[in-house]
């Protein structure tokens, strides 16, 4: 008897080898453990957890421009510049190569600065005396960053470098600020000056342009652009390609903000950009072309890329066709 429930247990294992394990058992297997749904029931109440917990970011729509909201980036023009404003004058005639809206009153963000760096030298202040900067300086309209913390000191010729190569708000602030009489003063002199080059629909509200209200015209403009390029350190000082500055134990490095003046296609003797959202992107200067010397003014573009891309596009015309060609255009509203 032992020796055959032997031989039926060892006939059973080799049958469940041949044929896979009885119906019933499988069945048996196939059922997940109690332990096993209730890990299985935890992943499931886990994943849906963590993709309730995911919040979806939503971008705000981009604010128009000052320009754009009056419709005059929907200008036309024959080579289909994306600026609101564009006008190419030759300084030495005044004769107009390009225009498009160039009465147009529009913000005119950093190239506010031109006008302080012209209110500064012609103040006739040592520019060797330090400035300081303080907590006055710093900006709380847009909330801009700055590398010139508070408590750096600076000579006034640095911060005016600054200023002009790189755009520096502080250090225009701070310039504004160390001027005779105060702040008030420093912008008085700038609406005088204004006035005085016949820049007529031109306000200037502070010495950096990070307020709207500083506002001007293309017209107004290329007056302080001949005005400026006459004097040979604002010309100097604001094409200078990259330079650094000794803060206490530390030497910062800054670049031009117009990457064009480091294009070797290009030979410009004044420049200024501007940014802030309600002007767009913006930038002046006096470049030779063909042996002349042009001011070229452009405010209102969309992006940085736009705004060289419409330089390159006005130099690449200018370059080929007759320089005494004028192409004018009017906005929409006046059609």
């Amino acid at each position: 008897m032992r020796r055959l429930n032997l031989w039926l247990g060892t006939l059973a294992c080799a049958l469940t080898l041949a044929f896979g394990m009885p119906p019933a058992a499988q069945a048996a297997s196939s059922k997940p453990s109690a332990s096993a749904k209730k890990s299985s029931k935890a992943k499931t109440v886990k994943r849906k957890s963590s993709k309730s917990s995911r919040k979806v970011v939503r971008r705000a729509p981009p604010v128009p421009s000052v320009g754009q909201l009056a419709g005059l980036r929907d200008t036309s023009d024959p080579l289909n510049l994306q600026s609101s404003v564009a006008l190419v004058v030759d300084q030495d005639t005044d004769e107009v190569l390009f225009s498009k809206n160039p009465d147009a009153v529009l913000p005119i963000a950093s190239i506010t600065k031109l006008m302080t760096a012209m209110v500064v030298v012609q103040g006739g202040q040592s520019l060797n005396d330090e400035l300081t900067i303080t907590q006055d300086d710093v900006d709380t309209l847009k909330g801009s960053s700055s590398r010139l913390a508070v408590g750096t000191r600076l000579t006034r010729g640095e911060m005016l470098h600054l200023a002009l190569m790189s755009s520096e708000n502080r250090a225009a602030h701070a310039l504004g600020r160390h001027y005779p009489g105060g702040l008030d003063a420093f912008i008085s002199a700038m609406n005088a000056k204004a006035s005085l080059l016949g820049m007529h629909a031109t306000h200037y509200v502070d010495p950096t342009g990070l307020s709207s209200s500083n506002r001007s015209s293309a017209q107004d403009l290329a007056l302080l652009v001949r005005a400026a390029s006459e004097v040979p350190l604002i010309s100097e000082l604001s094409t200078t390609r990259e330079a650094a500055v000794d803060v206490g134990r530390r030497q910062l490095q800054y670049r031009n903000s117009n990457a064009l003046v480091r294009d070797p296609e290009w030979t410009i003797a004044l420049q200024k950009t501007g940014y802030i959202r309600e002007a767009g992107r913006c930038v002046v200067m006096q470049a030779e072309m063909a042996g002349r010397k042009l001011i070229m003014v452009l405010l209102d573009a969309a992006g940085s890329y736009t705004r060289t891309a419409d330089a390159e596009r006005l130099r690449s015309w200018l370059a080929s066709g007759p320089l005494s060609m004028s192409a004018g255009v009017t906005p929409p509203s006046a059609r």
